[in-house]
């Protein structure tokens, strides 16, 4: 992040106070710059999208409104806290999550045989269903995309397909789609993030600072957390709103203001002209293979209210629920608890076992529990379907915790070669004084003025959390005296 805020200043230095050239359209030589440059952006006309594609999926978009679905994050750059100024919603694959900017989208479960998902309404569910065929179908023109994508002839704007291809696609998408949550390939959508922007209620929207675009929406990035030179698809849908036609008889320069764009340009590059593609109601793009790496998108904003379904390929290796499951199942059985007289012991006093104990800990406390009830209870809005497991996850918690106080009093005794107890003893030292920095960083986070004052059902809430007298708590809040005797006794 620092690195690239210094090159970002770099550039801007170097462009002073001209602005960088770029193409709509509209504009001659934008057909040659987008089939030279910037050959892995295709773009789908709304009126090649099936019909039926179009109804399912804006009327999804306006249930999951109405239902109170959407909702600013409150995300962590450079130290700071700021509210994104679009409001989301993640669906996806069972167990699923998406991690930006320091924080962790727990995805609403999109319909599956396996798992049964109780949503809070007909409406929600409704939506989650259009939405899992619009990934379906995104899906299909994907592949078809990469497939072309080798072929003599070079790509163009728009991808043309009727309906009855559709449909004869979308059948063989159902016979590859795979069982489980990681993808199998880099076309295989599991998640797709849903972001409603509606300028009107947006109070401060920046300036795109190298081309002069005009205003943005989203600044500059690359997506993150993807697998490697996996496919972005995106349907954009802006409402219809006879504010647009105040600008309809202008003469515009450079992009029409009034209508929603994305922006691209090479990364970190100031010679490649910019574009800037306009996104018409149910428009979809998609960012094919490596593009996402090697060039970056901004939004730059309109004058309606729009909707994005944005689908990714997360790279989950660490963020599905049957992970965090797995490795503190294999922490807790480290644990022998005796039912008849009430005991509990560590079975081994290994080094490694000791250390992954300790890592384990973390991970599930920062990663997943703090991070969830960080958000409150605003998934509750779609569903309760992550409550039963983040209850599982914190018992499995709660175990390290005793588990944490055990290593610590064997570690005490004398008996212990000088070698291996400095090892026990650093191995804890180190997790213990991550762990209190952390929880110090998140108790602040949750009581600072912006968290505050988010409605009541996002209010950040600072859980697992207790007090120095809760008997049931084996190791106290404040970690600060235990790392202190960690370090004595070093």
């Amino acid at each position: 992040m620092a690195q690239n805020t210094w090159v970002k200043q770099k550039l801007l230095d170097q462009i002073g106070d001209r602005r960088l050239p770029y193409l709509t359209p509209k504009h001659e030589g934008f057909n040659q710059l987008h089939m030279t440059k910037y050959t892995k952006l295709l773009v789908k006309k709304a009126n090649i999208v099936p019909s039926e594609v179009h109804q399912a999926t804006q009327k999804a978009f306006l249930s999951l409104l109405e239902q109170g679905c959407f909702f600013q994050d409150l995300v962590r750059i450079k130290g700071k806290d700021l509210l994104t100024p679009v409001s989301r919603l993640l669906i996806g694959q069972p167990g699923c999550t998406y991690k930006y900017l320091n924080t962790r989208l727990f995805a609403v479960p999109w319909p599956n045989e396996v798992h049964k998902v109780k949503y809070r309404s007909d409406e929600v569910m409704g939506a989650c269903q259009a939405l899992t065929k619009l990934n379906d179908y995104l899906h299909a023109e994907t592949i078809q995309a990469t497939q072309n994508m080798n072929t003599p002839e070079p790509p163009v704007a728009t991808i043309q397909q009727d309906s009855a291809c559709y449909r004869e696609q979308h059948v063989q998408t159902e016979k590859q789609k795979h069982d489980g949550l990681r993808p199998t390939n880099r076309d295989a959508f599991n998640v797709t993030l849903i972001n409603y922007m509606d300028p009107r209620q947006m109070s401060y929207l920046k300036e795109e600072p190298y081309f002069g675009m005009g205003k943005m929406a989203v600044s500059w990035h690359h997506d993150e957390n993807l697998v490697e030179r996996s496919t972005v698809a995106v349907y954009s849908y802006s409402c219809e709103d006879a504010v647009i036609d105040k600008f309809s008889d202008k003469a515009v320069t450079g992009r029409d203001p009034a209508v929603w764009h994305v922006g691209l340009k090479i990364a970190w590059d100031i010679k490649t002209p910019g574009l800037a593609v306009p996104l018409h109601p149910g428009d979809c793009y998609f960012m094919l293979d490596d593009l996402n790496a090697t060039h970056q998108h901004c939004v730059l904003s309109g004058l309606r209210p729009r909707f994005s379904s944005t689908h990714r390929v997360a790279e989950c290796s660490t963020g599905t629920l049957d992970y965090i499951l797995a490795r503190c199942q294999a922490v807790v059985q480290n644990l022998d608890k005796n039912i008849g007289s009430g005991t509990v012991s560590l079975k081994s006093l290994e080094v490694p076992l000791i250390t992954q104990m300790a890592e384990t800990h973390n991970e599930v406390e920062f990663e997943w529990l703090r991070q969830f009830w960080f958000q409150g209870s605003r998934y509750q809005k779609c569903t309760d379907w992550w409550h039963a497991p983040m209850a599982r996850l914190e018992e499995m918690w709660k175990d390290m915790e005793m588990m944490t106080n055990l290593a610590l009093s064997e570690v005490r005794k004398e008996t212990w070669q000088v070698k291996e107890r400095h090892e026990i003893l650093n191995s804890l030292w180190k997790a213990l004084s991550e762990r209190q920095e952390l929880r110090k960083e998140w108790k602040a986070r949750c009581r600072s003025q912006i968290a505050r004052n988010l409605p009541a059902d996002q209010k950040p809430l600072c859980h697992p959390n207790w007090t120095e007298d809760d008997a049931s708590m084996p190791l106290p809040f404040d970690l600060d005296s235990v790392i202190s005797e960690l370090e004595h006794l070093m």
